[in-house]
């Protein structure tokens, strides 16, 4: 008996530590249920794949401090929120200033004029990634948008102007793909 009990542990121990503590993956990708960004915990809102003719780019995870499937309001909010991007292809650092440069255009084409010298600066920033490369894009209310590329921060933008152009590449009404956005919102 005292044998059956210490396997029933031994079992309950494996299967506790087998538990996904992570919140979703997608594929071949897993990202955590939870970031912290300053005194904010954030959750997980969704998952979505970027595909680009039919080829896997990344996979994204929006992480916000209460969930919605509401767009617009999660664009609008000037709270603490982050993108999560894990690389399943390398890219260049032109294609990736394009895909980025084609979604400011798409969904906040007035920016394009009056934030000029943010955007350049941020697409400045950007550099080639490879397979299981990381870009964390995260805005805090009290030091603005910071990217972060394999745990190296790159660039900060002050203010919630640029957070607002920047998650609207993948929330706004012309993201990479419907699918992506679908993910992203939790739907």
């Amino acid at each position: 008996m005292r044998k059956f009990a210490i396997f029933i542990v031994v079992v309950m121990i494996v299967l506790v530590s087998r538990c996904d503590l992570r919140a979703a993956s997608l594929a071949g990708v897993t990202l955590p249920d939870t970031q912290q960004v300053g005194n904010a915990k954030l959750v997980l809102n969704g998952l979505g794949l970027r595909t680009k003719y039919f080829v896997k780019v990344y996979v994204a995870g929006l992480y916000v401090q209460q969930k919605s499937q509401d767009p617009n309001a999660l664009i609008a909010a000037d709270a603490p929120k982050r993108i999560i991007m894990q690389f399943v292809r390398g890219l260049s650092k032109e294609q990736l200033a394009d895909g980025f440069s084609e979604g400011f255009a798409n969904n906040s084409p007035d920016a394009m004029k009056t934030m000029k010298a943010d955007i350049d600066r941020f697409l400045g920033a950007l550099e080639p990634v490879k397979e299981g490369d990381q870009m964390i894009l995260t805005y805090d209310p009290d030091t603005g948008t910071t990217v972060a590329l394999n745990g190296k921060e790159k660039l900060t933008v002050a203010g919630p102007a640029f957070a607002q152009v920047l998650f609207s590449v993948w929330l706004g009404p012309k993201p990479p793909t419907a699918d992506l956005k679908k993910g992203l919102l939790g739907q």
